[in-house]
């Protein structure tokens, strides 16, 4: 069957969907949903988020130089996707999503509690690429709940009931399945 040629687009899919909290000093913190971002570099440690210029969070996370990307739970779906179409500017998105803030140890910027996985980052680079800027931050701290470890202490994934977004078709899928082992597919 033939391929059908179509205009540059961003056809990478599925996608992370991770909230993101942010804090101006003084002020309440926010979250931000996004899917527009992954690692970048392992040494050290870094991951990079796109956001459009227009966003609440996008001025909080220039002016503060920090975030916390937030890996949340299946049970989390309603609460991702009400921070991904809500702007933070007049709500207080923790409050409205029943979530929990608690204090990064790197960074001053609230964790959210519910989410099993945290990465505390620092900005290092931010460039402007067009619609969106790249904020490239460097995971300064990471926090997993111990009910999501397994017993040689790594990440068990199927315990958390991740999921990702797909963009083209809007849609957040599961991501449950063990198709095979690294190097043995």
């Amino acid at each position: 069957m033939p391929k059908k040629l179509l205009d540059p687009q961003t056809m990478l899919f599925p996608l992370p969907a991770v909230m993101v909290s942010c804090q101006k000093k003084g002020e309440r913190p926010n979250i931000i949903t996004l899917a527009w971002m992954g690692v970048v570099c392992s040494e050290p440690p870094m991951v990079g988020i796109s956001i459009r210029k227009n966003r609440f969070s996008f001025d909080i996370i220039k002016e503060s130089k920090e975030f916390v990307i937030n890996i949340p739970r299946g049970g989390l779906l309603k609460a991702t996707d009400f921070c991904g179409t809500t702007s933070g500017k007049e709500v207080d998105k923790f409050a409205e999503c029943g979530l929990t803030p608690i204090k990064g140890t790197k960074v001053n910027v609230p964790l959210i509690e519910e989410c099993p996985v945290n990465l505390e980052c620092v900005v290092r680079q931010m460039p402007d690429l067009g619609s969106h800027h790249l904020f490239i931050g460097e995971i300064v701290a990471t926090h997993i709940d111990s009910e999501y470890l397994n017993e040689k202490g790594e990440p068990d994934v199927g315990k958390m009931c991740l999921f990702c977004y797909c963009p083209k078709v809007h849609q957040y899928r599961a991501v449950s399945e063990v198709l095979a082992e690294y190097g043995s597919a």
